[in-house]
């Protein structure tokens, strides 16, 4: 997983509560057994009109918008299925964080499990945000996760968190920041696994025949 220490891009503004990732990524797409390729399926029933072309209303398809590295959105954002292909979508389009007041759990989890930073803010700091993005189409903030800080050119620095107990968003920042997922994580004890293996009682061995 790409490590994740600071990022600099343009905000687009999801000014929407609730987005559940049949939203993100519609279900019809989940027969598909790549994991790459998910980027072009990301919004893909909001980005496109009922003949198949792109929706010129949609955020993502407005030019100024379309390069963004941060989301800003509303609360629960996430919710509905487990499916990680939503944040497999998120990722392969090239954001690499997302503001919200809250996210859904599941949705959550995973964005640590592919490098994707979930900055929690307070609602109203999403709102100042959200509403400098729609003023100001282009709009760009760095979000700089050594610091857990959210920044702009215009002398915004909010500080936040990726979970909401303080030990936890401790462990997901420092997994982040050296672009560890769970696996990574667990072989990084492989000095105690190994041990504690010499350590089994006999007994315990699995009977081979």
């Amino acid at each position: 997983m790409e490590p994740f220490r600071s990022i600099s891009g343009v905000v687009a503004p999801l000014d929407r509560p609730n987005v559940d990732t049949d939203q993100i990524v519609p279900a019809r797409y989940l027969k598909r057994i790549e994991r790459q390729g998910w980027g072009e399926v990301l919004f893909y029933d909001w980005g496109h009109l009922p003949d198949g072309s792109p929706n010129p209303e949609f955020v993502l398809n407005v030019p100024a918008y379309r390069d963004a590295r941060v989301l800003v959105t509303r609360r629960n954002f996430g919710s509905g299925s487990s499916r990680e292909h939503a944040v497999w979508a998120i990722a392969q389009y090239g954001i690499r964080a997302i503001i919200a007041p809250s996210f859904a759990d599941i949705f959550h989890k995973n964005c640590f499990e592919n490098g994707v930073v979930p900055v929690i803010l307070p609602d109203e700091q999403v709102n100042a945000i959200m509403q400098r993005a729609l003023a100001a189409p282009g709009y760009r903030l760095t979000v700089n996760l050594e610091q857990c800080r959210v920044l702009d050119e215009e002398g915004l620095a909010l500080p936040f968190v990726v979970h909401d107990d303080p030990g936890t968003h401790e462990f997901r920042r420092r997994a982040l920041l050296n672009g560890l997922d769970e696996i990574a994580i667990t072989l990084d004890h492989d000095a105690e696994i190994a041990g504690f293996e010499l350590r089994r009682p006999r007994f315990l061995e699995p009977v081979t025949k």
